[in-house]
């Protein structure tokens, strides 16, 4: 069969993979829970039992809130199989854009995964009004989601098992899936409108490339309302591989080392994290162990995606036997595939994963893409480091504009933004083009993603400075867990830094620094001192216009909870900027 609508994922199943034992997996009290494929196929049909006989229609919106979990997929196959458009929507969002988001996608239930998130919803839903609140937990007082699979059971035998095969039938590939708000670095998020199709054409187009099956397992880490980790999912389950869903951000390491993926998406910041990681066991080594093991990097870093020498081959080899082989232990020691997204994917780190044998394809596309534009492959020159790859498939466009703009076309092009035709009439232009606000440049067939169009800014001298080049490249230091870099219509390049804290406190406890907290920390003269000799080594790689000349650091990690950053870990540079005004001035006043 030809699926062409989300639901035909589990038509698919009953097909392909009638006897899969953990389609879907979760921990509950310390133990793995599997759910077969038919177990899902049940459940998701049991949902859309109970959401007909509570009167749902084509159409109608739901909304979820979740930790990753299997439950969030049965409600999901459940809507899609009668129409009804489901509205992920973010745990880590301001109550402001909750409320945004409740109002504006007219959302009839919303389903929350825990007490925590219930009592942060709760205010909003009560000052929203008109929607029912539903939990995966069992919360007191809180209708629990089962309810709705126990009207199912009851209704299975009704008329509403034909009335499901009526309208899945009805649905086209065309019709409207799902609304993403994109999270967004200003202003209010935008609701994506997303088909069937948008996101089917991309699971058939992946699933031609892949080097996993449906023996293997993939670990599901990304927010499953982040419409990587939504396309993900929806790729392993086509394929057949067992989905299991990790315990938190915290237990990712734990949990890889219980189940030994063969596959898992990732944003490239925990990437950065689990190299520094590495990087920092081996400072601690001594002698001879530590001069082998940063033989070893200093080898991977020089790997090419092309044209290694036998020699060269030879002596990576003897690396991998050694050192790398731990590396690829650490992460469960069966990854084949590991695609990141979100944001850009330093080239040294491709380099060093690829020499050790851990496979990274970085890949990109935006939400209104569904998401994936270019991804990178298997073997040059479909692989390319510093490229986001060629296109997906055949039947897309990329077209770089007079500005540097990138421009898209595709059978995963956004439907639009639900109930905002200016704005979407602004994103999509008269010939249909796509207006992606990032820069970028073709390398061959490869797509190179340069920065994003807004962030780019002049200083007064009238030189254009891009930020995300050059935070990329500071980021690098394992001192630095993030930075941005400002400017604009000022003299001169400037940053403000968020310390790595854990390494930073490991580096003062050698260095017998006391300090009474990060506070203090941070004014403290031999840090700033060590802070500007990292500055001073990593300017050399930039030109004069784009060397930071100044830079204060923060006394905290940015988060999302904290609102430095967006829910895909992308800074959200306004909000930085206020919070801190007066160290801005200080740099800017000196």
């Amino acid at each position: 069969m030809h699926a062409t609508r989300i639901f035909d994922i589990l038509e698919n199943y009953k097909s392909k993979y009638p006897n899969k034992k953990d389609a879907l997996s979760a921990k509950v009290n310390g133990k793995w829970v599997n759910y077969s494929a038919k177990d899902y196929i049940d459940i998701a049909n049991y949902v859309s039992y109970g959401l007909l006989s509570m009167g749902f229609e084509p159409g109608d919106k739901i909304a979820t809130v979740s930790n990753n979990r299997p439950e969030w997929n049965f409600m999901d196959m459940g809507m899609m199989q009668i129409g009804v458009v489901h509205v992920p929507i973010y745990p880590t969002i301001s109550e402001m854009e909750y409320k945004h988001i409740l109002k504006h996608s007219e959302a009839k239930i919303i389903i929350v995964s825990g007490v925590e998130l219930y009592e942060k919803i709760k205010p909003v839903v009560d000052e929203v009004g008109g929607l029912e609140i539903y939990s995966f937990d069992t919360i007191e007082g809180v209708k629990h989601w089962t309810e709705i699979t126990e009207k199912g059971k009851n209704e299975e035998g009704s008329e509403l098992r034909g009335k499901v095969k009526l309208i899945k039938d009805d649905i086209k590939k065309e019709d409207l899936a799902t609304i993403i708000y994109t999270s967004g670095t200003t202003g209010l998020p935008k609701g994506v409108m997303l088909s069937h199709w948008n996101f089917m054409y991309q699971v058939h187009r992946i699933d031609s490339f892949l080097n996993v099956n449906s023996n293997h397992k993939a670990l599901s880490f990304l927010p499953l309302c982040h419409v990587l980790e939504r396309i993900g999912g929806y790729v392993w389950q086509y394929r057949g591989l067992g989905i299991y869903y990790a315990e938190s951000i915290e237990k990712i390491s734990e949990n890889i080392k219980e189940i030994k993926p063969q596959a898992f998406i990732t944003v490239p910041r925990l990437l950065e994290r689990i190299y520094d990681k590495i990087i920092g066991i081996g400072k601690d080594l001594e002698g001879a162990k530590k001069n082998l093991f940063f033989w070893a990097v200093d080898l991977g870093l020089k790997y090419k995606d092309h044209g290694n020498s036998l020699t060269y081959l030879a002596k990576l080899k003897i690396a991998n036997i050694l050192i790398f082989k731990k590396w690829r232990e650490a992460l469960g020691g069966n990854v084949r595939l590991i695609i990141a997204g979100g944001a850009a994917l330093q080239p040294r780190l491709a380099r060093i994963f690829w020499a050790a044998g851990i496979p990274v394809h970085e890949g990109y596309g935006l939400t209104e893409t569904a998401p994936v534009i270019a991804v990178n492959r298997f073997k040059y020159p479909e692989l390319m480091f510093g490229t986001v790859g060629p296109k997906l498939g055949d039947e897309q466009e990329i077209k770089i504009a007079e500005d540097g703009e990138i421009l898209f076309k595709g059978p995963n092009l956004m439907l639009g933004y639900f109930k905002d035709e200016e704005k979407t009439r602004e994103t999509i232009d008269e010939a249909g083009w796509f207006h992606t606000g990032d820069i970028g440049k073709m390398v061959g067939n490869n797509l190179k993603i340069t920065d994003r169009k807004k962030e780019i800014f002049k200083l007064s001298t009238g030189k254009y400075v891009a930020p995300q080049v050059v935070e990329n490249i500071f980021k690098e230091s394992l001192f630095i867990e993030q930075l941005m870099v400002v400017g604009a219509n000022e003299k001169f390049t400037a940053a403000l830094i968020s310390p790595h804290f854990e390494f930073l406190h490991d580096w003062c406890h050698k260095k017998k620094i006391k300090f009474r907290d990060n506070e203090d920390l941070i004014e403290n003269p031999q840090v700033i001192a060590r802070y500007q000799e990292e500055v001073d080594f990593y300017n050399k790689r930039l030109g004069k216009t784009e060397q930071i000349k100044k830079f204060e650091l923060v006394c905290e990690e940015w988060t999302p909870d904290n609102g430095e950053l967006s829910p895909t870990l992308k800074l959200k540079r306004r909000f930085v900027k206020e919070k801190y005004k007066r160290k801005l001035d200080r740099i800017y006043s000196k």
